[in-house]
C-alpha cells in the first residue's frame, strides 16, 4: 500500500500507570483487588455539565442517548475521594516528580505553574463524571526526528468488572499521559514510536507492569479522510495492524462515498412503522419488539453490505450508531431475507416504503424510545456517508478491527478544578532531575561488562527482574547465573504453575550465593526456588538440599553408575560423558556442583577403558 499518495498521518497517545506508593489525590495505596474483595457497592447515574460557555461537548451528548445506571465496587483500601463524596487532596508530588523526569528524558519544557482540568466523561469510568488531569510540560523531541506535544499527569479511571459494573480500585492510579505529533507516515513507524515510549518509560524503573498498565490511543487521518482516534490499544505487535485496518476502513467509506454520489444517492429524514406489518413474523428479535420503524436509503441498494474491514460492512457502521440508543443492533434488505424474516415480508416491506429495489430499508425495533432515537442515529450516519468520513472515537476490537463509540470530543470537555491548589515547578527542582540510563542503553553497556549475548541481554533490561539482576550483580553473583535464573529458570517455574511471587529478590540471590560458593549445585537452583516459593525458609532449603558429599563420595557414586553401564562406556568411549554425567547428577540431586562432578568422572571414565583396553 502506496502511504505516501494516501497521505497518512497518525499520532499517539501513550498512557501508563506509574509505580508509586499512593493514589494521585489521595492516601489510598495503589494496589490493584479482585472484585470479589468489595466491601460495599453503590450506583449512580451520570448526567453531563455546561462548560463555562454554557455548552455540552458532543461526546457526552452522544453518551446520554442512553440512561445507564453505574454499580461502583469499593474497598477497604479505597475512601470517599474515589467514591467522589470528599473533595481531592494535594497533587501527589511523587507522581509529579515522575512525570518531570520522563518529560526530561524527551528534552521538554515544563509549565512554570500546574493547574488540574476537570475532563469530561459520563460512560461510567469516574464516578465524578469527569477525569481529573493537568498539562505538565510540552515540546519534545524523539531520536527518530518526530515531535512530543505535551505530557500530562492525569488520574486513572475506574476499571470495569462486567456491563456497567465498575471497581473503584484502579480509580485515581496515578498516569502519564505522553502524546505525539501526528508525524508518522506508515503503519510500522507508529509501532515503533510506540515501542521506543514504552521503552523510555520503562527505564525509569517506576512505571506498573503488566495487561492493562500501559495503552496507546492512534490517531489516524489519510487524505480527503478525517481523524480518526482509537483507544485502549493494548497490545503493540497490534498497532500496526490497527492502522492497516483503520486506513481500509476510511478507503473503503470514501469509495463508498464516491459510489453514493455518482448514484445521486439521498436518506429519507421520514421514517415508516411497520409494526403491524411483521405482527406474525417468526424472527426471534422483531416478534418481541415493541416497535418496528424502516429508514429508507435511497440509492444505497448493495452498499450497506459492502466490507469496510475484515468481518464488518457498513451496516456495521450503521448498527454501531443505532446501539447508542440502546436497541441491540438493526437489519437491512441488503442481508435480508435472513434471521428469521422470510422474503414475502421484505417483499411486503418494500412495497409499503414504496421504495425502488436500488434502495436499501433499515429496519430498527424496540421500544418506542428507543427507535426513534435509534432512526436518528442511522439517518444521521447514512447522511454523513454522502460527505465524508465522520470525525470519531473508536475501540479496538480483537485482531485490529474497531468498532464506533462516540463522536471526538471539542473543546466545551476541559474546564477547571477547584478544588485543587496549582503546583509551581522551580527551575532547582527542574535542574536537580536526574535522567534515568534508558534500557537499551543499559542492555549494550550488559553485554561489554558481562559479556552476556545481546538478546539475553535485552531479555533482562525488559524483564520485570531487572532489579533482581542488578542487586546480585552488587552480591557479587555471578552474571551467568543471574541472567540464566531471569531468562530461563523463573520462567518455567511460572509456566509449571509456582507462585513466583512469592519469592523476594533476596531469597533468590540467597539460594544462587548458595551456588556460587560450592554448597549446592546450580542444578538444584529450580528445586530450591520451588521450596522457597512453597514456603519453605531459604536457609532451610539449602541446607536440606546441601548433602555435605566429599569428593571421595561423589567418586564412589560415580564408579558404581559406571559399574552399572560398562558395555555402554566401552562402545561409546569418551562420547559416554555426557549421558553419564546426566545419571550421576540425578543420584546426586544437584547438591554438588556439576564442575565438580565432571572433574570426577573424566577420571574414572579414563581409568576405566585404559583399564579396558589393557591386555
Amino acid at each position: 500500500m502506496d502511504y505516501d499518495s494516501l497521505g497518512l498521518m497518525a499520532g499517539i497517545e501513550i498512557h501508563q500507570q506509574l509505580d508509586t506508593r499512593e493514589k494521585l489525590f489521595c492516601h489510598c495505596e495503589t494496589r490493584l483487588r479482585e472484585s470479589s474483595e468489595s466491601n460495599r457497592k453503590y450506583f449512580r447515574y451520570l448526567r453531563a455539565t455546561e462548560s463555562e460557555l454554557g455548552e455540552i461537548d458532543r461526546a457526552a451528548r452522544e453518551e446520554m442517548k442512553m440512561e445507564r445506571k453505574f454499580t461502583y465496587h469499593a474497598y477497604d483500601t479505597t475512601c470517599l475521594v474515589e467514591d467522589d463524596e470528599e473533595p481531592p487532596g494535594p497533587l501527589n508530588p511523587e507522581a509529579l516528580s515522575l512525570c518531570l523526569t520522563i518529560a526530561k528524558v524527551f528534552g521538554m519544557t515544563p509549565i512554570d505553574q500546574i493547574h488540574i482540568m476537570r475532563k469530561l466523561v459520563i460512560d461510567g469510568s469516574n464516578t465524578s463524571g469527569f477525569q481529573r488531569t493537568a498539562l505538565v510540560a510540552v515540546n519534545g523531541y524523539l531520536p527518530s526526528d518526530g515531535d512530543i506535544e505535551t505530557i500530562c499527569l492525569e488520574e486513572e479511571a475506574c476499571q470495569r468488572i462486567e456491563g456497567d459494573n465498575f471497581s473503584l480500585d484502579r480509580l485515581g492510579i496515578p498516569l502519564v499521559e505522553i502524546t505525539t505529533g501526528p508525524f508518522m507516515r506508515t503503519p510500522d513507524e507508529v509501532q515503533a514510536t510506540a515501542a521506543y515510549l514504552g521503552m523510555v518509560l520503562r527505564s525509569t524503573g517506576k512505571v506498573k507492569r503488566g495487561l492493562g498498565t500501559i495503552r496507546q490511543d492512534i490517531n489516524i487521518s489519510i487524505k480527503d479522510g478525517s481523524r480518526v482516534e482509537i483507544k485502549g490499544v493494548q497490545e503493540l505487535d497490534l498497532i500496526s495492524e490497527v492502522v492497516r485496518r483503520e486506513i481500509t476502513r476510511q478507503v473503503s467509506l470514501l469509495q463508498i462515498r464516491d459510489e453514493l454520489l455518482r448514484r445521486g444517492a439521498s436518506v429519507s429524514s421520514e421514517t415508516k412503522d411497520v409494526t403491524s406489518l411483521l405482527k406474525g413474523t417468526k424472527s426471534e428479535v422483531l416478534k418481541r419488539a415493541e416497535r418496528i420503524i424502516v429508514v429508507t436509503l435511497k440509492g444505497f441498494g448493495g452498499l450497506v453490505g459492502s466490507e469496510v474491514q475484515p468481518g464488518r460492512r457498513f451496516g456495521t457502521e450503521l448498527s454501531d450508531y443505532a446501539k447508542k440508543c440502546g436497541v441491540g443492533g438493526i437489519f437491512h434488505t441488503d442481508e435480508l431475507p435472513a434471521y428469521g424474516v422470510t422474503e414475502a415480508e421484505v417483499l411486503s416491506i418494500r412495497n409499503f416504503c414504496e421504495s425502488e429495489p436500488s434502495d436499501c430499508l433499515v429496519l430498527v425495533s424496540g421500544n418506542k424510545r428507543e427507535v426513534i432515537c435509534a432512526a436518528r442515529q442511522v439517518i444521521d450516519r447514512a447522511e454523513a456517508a454522502l460527505t465524508c468520513v465522520p470525525e470519531e472515537t473508536r475501540k479496538m476490537l480483537p485482531l485490529g478491527n474497531t468498532s464506533y463509540m462516540r463522536p471526538l470530543p471539542g473543546a466545551a470537555r476541559m474546564y477547571p478544578e477547584t478544588d485543587v491548589i496549582p503546583v509551581k515547578i522551580k527551575s532547582e527542582e527542574w535542574g536537580r532531575i536526574i535522567i534515568p540510563e534508558l534500557l537499551d542503553v543499559k542492555a549494550q553497556r550488559f553485554v561489554t561488562a558481562y559479556g552476556l549475548d545481546p538478546a539475553i541481554a535485552r531479555q533482562v533490561v525488559f524483564s520485570e527482574y531487572l532489579p533482581l539482576f542488578e542487586a546480585g550483580i552488587e552480591e557479587g553473583i555471578k552474571p551467568a547465573i543471574l541472567s540464566r535464573t531471569i531468562t530461563s529458570t523463573l520462567k518455567e517455574l511460572r509456566r509449571e504453575g509456582v507462585l513466583i511471587s512469592n519469592l523476594t529478590n533476596s531469597d533468590i540471590i540467597s539460594v544462587l550465593r548458595a551456588v556460587d560458593i560450592g554448597k549446592v549445585g546450580k542444578e538444584a537452583v529450580p528445586d530450591l526456588l520451588l521450596a522457597v516459593a512453597e514456603g519453605t525458609v531459604v536457609d532451610a532449603a539449602i541446607e536440606k538440599s546441601s548433602s555435605g558429599l566429599t569428593k571421595d563420595d561423589i567418586r564412589v557414586i560415580v564408579r558404581k553408575v559406571i559399574s552399572e553401564r560398562e558395555e555402554f562406556i566401552r562402545e561409546k568411549g569418551m562420547g559416554s560423558l555426557g549421558p553419564v554425567m546426566g545419571i550421576v547428577m540425578k543420584e546426586v540431586r544437584g547438591a554438588v556442583d556439576g564442575k565438580i562432578i565432571s572433574e570426577v568422572l573424566k577420571e574414572e571414565i579414563t581409568s576405566f577403558l585404559s583399564g579396558a583396553e589393557s591386555p
